[in-house]
């Protein structure tokens, strides 16, 4: 068990959140990084407990053209600034890596500075790949290079340079000498060459006890980089899209498609693969602006907080603040944000109740950070499935439909659970619960293991997910959008007729078999509560008086809406699995759209570098419109 295992991460740009100049002057130094102490306890208070800050090194403009690896940007502050910084997040708790561009540098890199000067005479010619002093380049250099990205002010490192792996690891060991950082997250790593970060591995286990690696990697076998010898995590990009465009096309089939393709990676096991999960980031829109219903961020956020994996909240995002990236520019997804703008957030604010409870349930439960991974019930809508680590079964259910949902799903050990958002306490029968998932929101069920504990259990504890839900939160207008919350935006009215049929897998606990609900409570309807449940902290149950003519009118035009959604195969019902009877030409028209996308992702993919057979797995074997199209759309 290392400290990152338990790990909930906060992430910080430090640049933009500072609002710190576009380009540096190298002037005097401005102290701006102190500005950010106080956020060291904000991100305390919502329930994290590690946080990932950069670039933070001298650079000239957006920090990833490094002018110097030893010197913190001017812009920010000094050397003295980040040891303080860093000492004040340990003393509150919080662990810090810090962002290593090690992929390229700026131009005013003193290499680089030197070729330009001394030209073929330099020895540091061969620090730089494929320095041609035949060539020339936009800035007149007289010479040519390999830059990263297309851009001539990023020029990429020899990574096969014995004297550039040694400055670079020498790098690392300043950095933890100077400022005693707890890990690193390697800019560009899926570019990287691998006998380079097997040396940064070495390093990491001379530094320091648990020193944590972590790559940024956009797609491919995950495999390939997070192993014994090279990175101990990777960025999750797959979960990312899943994650939105999951909810955005009501389909939880390809988030958990993802998760367990994902899980089967690490050989099924709960230590196998523990990636860098989140939903939005420096360089992709925000959260809040990509869910099509802005109530989906109760359930996006659920999934994020106890799937497997190590969870990350981008700053601002627990305010529900909105970013769109423009063509041209990053600037609204990295904006200057005042603290004391958001003093009332964590009582006020439903998306930041929200991120803060996750993030206390989280460390309070030890299965989100170290249980398996088992598929309980799926369906396009709703998703349920449990973490059991140690005798302990926690189960997580979601809901991604406008109406109630009740679910009966396998429970672990105890007489009793108890809704670790809403406080809901419900009896297990029959190994089983019968819990009711509301509408655009889920809910974590935590057992209650010692029978005379269950008197006090739920009693006075705080309601947040009827907060989330139901709350309409106050307008905190601000230059770069708007913290509004789930509830805010119009919801459409529909009635809770049957659902569609789960798919529920084997029984990871007991028999396999499948129990009758209790009488009265049809899966899928809502219903009365049982008397046995307090009142005082459930969430209540309402009838819905659906007849039932009624009932198979509603559910035959789901079936018509959702016959093109499939478990896996274009032209099943996502009710059945069944083949459905298309029409030829139909049928034909959608495999060519199908293919159409897939090719245009392919063309894009190539054109930001080699595609892997895992690459190109990953976007043939996606077969639904809608997820493509987003997947397009997340290039530009």
């Amino acid at each position: 068990m290392a400290w990152h295992d338990e790990a909930v991460f906060y992430h910080i740009y430090p640049l933009g959140l500072t609002g710190a100049p576009k380009q540096n002057s190298y002037e005097k130094p401005v102290h701006r990084l102190n500005t950010l102490i106080p956020w060291i306890s904000h991100i305390k208070e919502i329930g994290c407990n590690a946080l990932y800050i950069g670039p933070l090194f001298e650079s000239v403009g957006h920090g990833y053209e490094t002018t110097d690896y030893k010197k913190l940007d001017s812009r920010l502050g000094d050397n003295d600034d980040l040891k303080n910084f860093v000492a004040e997040c340990h003393r509150q708790g919080i662990r810090v890596i810090l962002d290593g561009v090690f992929n390229h540098t700026g131009r005013d890199f003193f290499a680089f500075q030197d070729i330009k000067k001394n030209r073929e005479n330099s020895p540091y010619k061969d620090w730089y790949c494929n320095v041609n002093f035949w060539g020339n380049n936009e800035y007149d250099d007289g010479f040519s290079y390999q830059n990263w990205g297309g851009y001539n002010l990023l020029i990429k490192l020899n990574q096969h340079n014995p004297a550039v792996r040694d400055y670079i690891c020498d790098v690392i060991r300043f950095w933890v000498k100077e400022f005693d950082i707890d890990g690193i997250r390697l800019d560009a790593a899926d570019v990287m060459e691998f006998d380079y970060m097997r040396a940064f591995r070495q390093v990491a286990e001379e530094v320091k006890p648990d020193f944590w690696l972590m790559g940024e990697v956009i797609h491919g076998d995950y495999t390939r980089w997070v192993n014994e010898n090279t990175l101990h995590s990777v960025t999750n990009y797959h979960l990312h899209k899943a994650l939105y465009s999951g909810h955005n096309d009501h389909n939880y089939f390809e988030i958990a498609h993802t998760v367990k393709r994902l899980y089967g990676m690490g050989g099924n096991r709960p230590d196998g693969l523990k990636l860098y999960n989140f939903v939005d980031n420096h360089d992709v829109e925000r959260i809040y602006t990509k869910l099509t219903n802005k109530a989906h961020f109760v359930p996006v956020h659920i999934l994020l907080y106890t799937l497997p994996g190590v969870p990350s909240i981008y700053y601002g995002s627990e305010f529900g603040i909105e970013g769109k990236k423009e063509r041209y520019s990053d600037d609204s997804l990295r904006p200057a944000l005042e603290l004391s703008d958001y003093d009332d957030a964590p009582k006020t604010n439903p998306c930041t109740r929200l991120i803060g409870a996750l993030g206390r349930i989280r460390q309070a439960n030890k299965a989100l950070s170290y249980g398996d991974y088992h598929e309980l019930l799926l369906t396009n809508r709703q998703y349920a499935f449990s973490r059991n680590c140690g005798g302990e079964s926690v189960v997580i259910t979601v809901n991604n439909d406008e109406s109630d949902y009740v679910m009966n799903v396998p429970a672990g050990a105890g007489a009793a659970y108890v809704g670790a958002l809403s406080g809901q306490r419900v009896d297990v029968v029959d190994g089983r619960i019968t819990v009711n998932v509301k509408a655009n929101a889920g809910e974590i069920w935590i057992p209650v293991l010692e029978e005379e504990s269950l008197a006090d259990d739920g009693k006075d504890k705080e309601n947040v997910l009827e907060a989330v839900t139901e709350k309409k939160p106050e307008r905190q207008e601000e230059k770069f959008g708007k913290a509004a919350g789930p509830g805010t935006e119009k919801k459409e009215t529909g009635k809770a007729g049957k659902p569609e049929k789960a798919v529920e897998p084997e029984r990871a606990m007991g028999s396999g078999k499948t129990a009758e609900p209790d009488k009265g409570m049809e899966l899928g309807r809502t219903a009365e509560p049982k008397k046995d449940v307090k009142p005082e902290n459930t969430t209540k149950l309402k009838r819905t008086k659906t007849t039932e003519e009624e009932n198979t009118r509603e559910t035959e035009g789901r079936t018509r809406k959702e016959n093109k959604k499939t478990s896996g195969k274009p032209n099943q019902t996502a009710e059945t699995g069944e083949d459905a009877i298309p029409d030829k030409e139909e049928e034909a028209f959608e495999r060519g759209k199908i293919a159409g996308l897939q090719e245009a992702i392919l063309a894009i993919m190539e054109k930001n570098g080699p595609i892997t057979d895992q690459m190109r797995r990953d976007v043939t074997e996606n077969v639904y419109h809608d997820s493509l199209i987003n997947w397009v759309k997340s290039f530009h």
